[in-house]
């Protein structure tokens, strides 16, 4: 500890570096652009680790999406290509029969999928949205944020079958004046008067929602449309610690005895598991982040290398010199410290160099995709201990490799150092 902060170590070492500028530059360029690399690719794929999350946030990882198509075979008496519809008392049914469902929201819709939207007026203006027939559930799935002011559907307004809604931010925009408050005011849908309840703001990746969209209670729906028990299709949140492949395959078996479906007919029954394609989305990512692991230390590892290989040269260069301390009195310890403190030191500063370097170009990287909404990426960071890590690996490194030159050092005997030419 005492060479540490000893004057004369540190003007033998920069000394020593001094005489090969050049050749110490460049050996430093290996760890630097080990570190350069690592910082680079950690901070990117991060950055798609975090457009991920943020692409899935309006939603719950593990939800999944079930809808009826029509039979490919035969079942039971029925005729293939059968045109099945699902029901609201399926819902009952896969939440007694189904394991690891969490919530379970049946949904109705028009004016997507083909169907005709409603007629939406407010005053002199009007437009044709999309409405949705939803149960309060929905709300626990697809994390949709309604504006403070307001609600969403509650289990009251599905009792009392209220004509209450909730629309959205382009809805308000077209139907009410900029600083006009919505909520508590009226619009009519198909000539039929809804009280405004909350204003939800749309976040892309939120299932099949649009910024117009206008929820109201599905209670409400079925009767001014006409729909009797038929859903759409539900929307599913399964439990954190459950299987999503599975409960999707469950929940499929089961719907497929409900509607006498034959049990390997892959067609009637159509969804989408969103949790399985986030769990491979961010498989992908911590993939990358991997792959920037292993080619930073490969790079780092390389460089490091280089560093010990100079400072044998340096050391068979300084033979007697070395030769000198050592008859002047200089012990094997402090010769064999000097060497490990010189290693240790260009690997660091060349670390350091690579970290600023690289956390530049994050910066810039983010800069650029600060507001980038087409394609999930955004704030390509470093986690600090990954830094701290690094920085832990390169002393580590640095050490050991400080090693080899210095054992070589004091391997060297005095005299033999004295007569060296």
């Amino acid at each position: 500890m005492k060479r540490l902060f000893d004057k004369d170590t540190w003007q033998e070492i920069f000394g020593s570096i001094q005489k090969n500028k050049i050749r110490t530059i460049i050996t430093m360029i290996g760890v630097l652009w080990g570190i350069f690399i690592f910082i680079t690719l950690s901070g990117s794929s991060k950055g798609l680790d975090n457009g991920f999350e943020r692409a899935f946030q309006s939603i719950a990882s593990n939800s999944i999406f079930i809808w009826a198509q029509s039979t490919s075979l035969p079942y039971a008496g029925y005729k293939s290509n059968r045109n099945i519809t699902l029901k609201i008392q399926d819902a009952d049914v896969l939440k007694k029969k189904v394991k690891g469902i969490k919530f379970i929201a049946p949904r109705i819709v028009a004016g997507v999928f083909g169907s005709a939207g409603g007629n939406i007026v407010r005053g002199t203006k009007s437009g044709t949205y999309a409405i949705y027939g939803e149960y309060p559930e929905y709300i626990k799935i697809a994390t949709s944020k309604i504006y403070d002011e307001g609600r969403f559907i509650n289990e009251s307004d599905i009792k009392y079958e209220r004509k209450v809604c909730v629309i959205g931010e382009r809805t308000q925009l077209e139907l009410f004046e900029k600083d006009e408050d919505p909520i508590g005011e009226f619009i009519s849908i198909n000539k039929m008067n809804f009280r405004i309840v909350g204003v939800h703001k749309f976040v892309q990746g939120g299932g099949f929602g649009d910024d117009g969209d206008i929820y109201i209670p599905f209670t409400t729906f079925r009767k001014i449309f006409n729909t009797g028990d038929d859903v759409a299709f539900f929307m599913i949140a399964a439990d954190e610690d459950i299987d999503g492949v599975k409960v999707e395959k469950e929940i499929r078996t089961t719907l497929k005895q409900i509607h006498k479906v034959d049990p390997n007919d892959e067609r009637a029954i159509g969804g989408f598991n969103l949790g399985e394609v986030f769990k491979k989305t961010m498989d992908f990512a911590y993939g990358l982040t991997f792959l920037s692991l292993v080619v930073g230390i490969a790079t780092i590892l390389a460089g490091v290398i280089g560093i010990g290989n100079i400072l044998l040269i340096s050391v068979k260069e300084r033979t007697k010199e070395i030769g000198i301390r050592r008859a002047l009195g200089a012990t094997p310890l402090e010769v064999r410290t000097q060497i490990i403190l010189e290693s240790v030191f260009l690997t660091i500063l060349a670390g350091i160099i690579g970290i600023i370097l690289g956390a530049f170009v994050l910066s810039g990287i983010n800069a650029y995709t600060i507001d980038m909404t087409d394609f999930p990426y955004t704030n390509p960071t470093v986690p600090i201990y990954y830094i701290l890590g690094a920085l832990a690996l390169m002393v580590i490194l640095g050490t050991l490799i400080g090693i080899i030159p210095a054992q070589r050092a004091v391997s060297i005997k005095p005299i033999d150092a004295l007569r060296e030419e």
